[in-house]
């Protein structure tokens, strides 16, 4: 998904050292992702911080019949470790579509394109949101707003969760969704360690499409939650189950 461009003036970096409406949005045509491929056939410069181009045109590509939108829009998700790198950017409409082009995918609707970056910028945002309420406890106590660092796209491998969702759907389809998610992402966000330092914490987010809505626009669930890969992140969703759970017991044991 071609939801955080590059930067054109960043510096490069050196790689780390080690129920159930689909999306509207064909996820095989989107060529602009932050997906690490294998087919050798990326040729740019890639920004390991999003596996993206660090520079690609806004020029109309030859043949194109409608005038896409140049502007990028900013997101709301502050950007690497320090304030002064700002905030991740989306990519225009022209940026997505020149994308798409250099990776083949000629045959998207040229006046799609600006609403596939519109659902994409708006489902990211979402996604941040939620991350948010994961790190407001951490962030009341170490007064440091959490950043984000990098991402990847990894729509071909299901989580643990969403494998377990696909049984339970098989075994009870009335209640759990039987489409697979249509998407996942890994993202790396910086906890503040209260010192001016910050942690990796790895959130996963899973992407459904849900039932269409009374004025028969699709829908979306978001799945988002750290990864059981630390002691802390496990601790992390333990207590969010807890408070999950705790009307039921309350209820359960006379509590108002």
């Amino acid at each position: 998904m071609g939801w955080f461009w590059a930067d054109a003036i960043q510096k490069p970096v050196s790689p780390p050292a080690t129920g159930a409406a689909k999306c509207p949005v064909d996820h095989t045509k989107l060529a602009a992702c932050p997906v690490v491929h294998s087919d050798g056939a990326e040729t740019l410069d890639i920004n390991p911080l999003n596996n993206m181009p660090y520079v690609l045109p806004t020029d109309k590509v030859p043949g194109q019949k409608i005038d896409l939108p140049t502007e990028r829009t900013l997101s709301s998700i502050p950007r690497g470790d320090v304030p002064d790198q700002g905030v991740w950017e989306y990519p225009s409409p022209q940026q997505m579509f020149n994308a798409m082009i250099r990776k083949g995918k000629g045959d998207v609707p040229e006046d799609a394109v600006e609403s596939m970056v519109n659902i994409h910028n708006f489902l990211n945002e979402g996604a941040w949101s939620e991350i948010l309420k994961w790190e407001k406890p951490h962030t009341e106590q170490t007064k440091q707003e959490p950043r984000l660092l990098k991402f990847t796209g990894r729509p071909h491998d299901l989580t643990p969760r969403a494998r377990f969702y696909q049984i339970m759907g098989k075994l009870f389809p009335d209640k759990y969704a039987t489409e697979p998610p249509f998407d996942r992402h890994d993202w790396t966000v910086l906890r503040g360690d209260g010192q001016g330092g910050w942690q990796k914490v790895r959130y996963v987010i899973d992407y459904y499409g849900g039932p269409e809505d009374e004025d028969g626009m699709p829908t979306f669930f978001l799945d988002v939650r750290p990864a059981l890969d630390s002691i802390s992140s496990a601790r992390d969703r333990l207590e969010f189950w807890l408070q999950q759970t705790k009307p039921t017991w309350d209820k359960a044991m006379g509590r108002d």
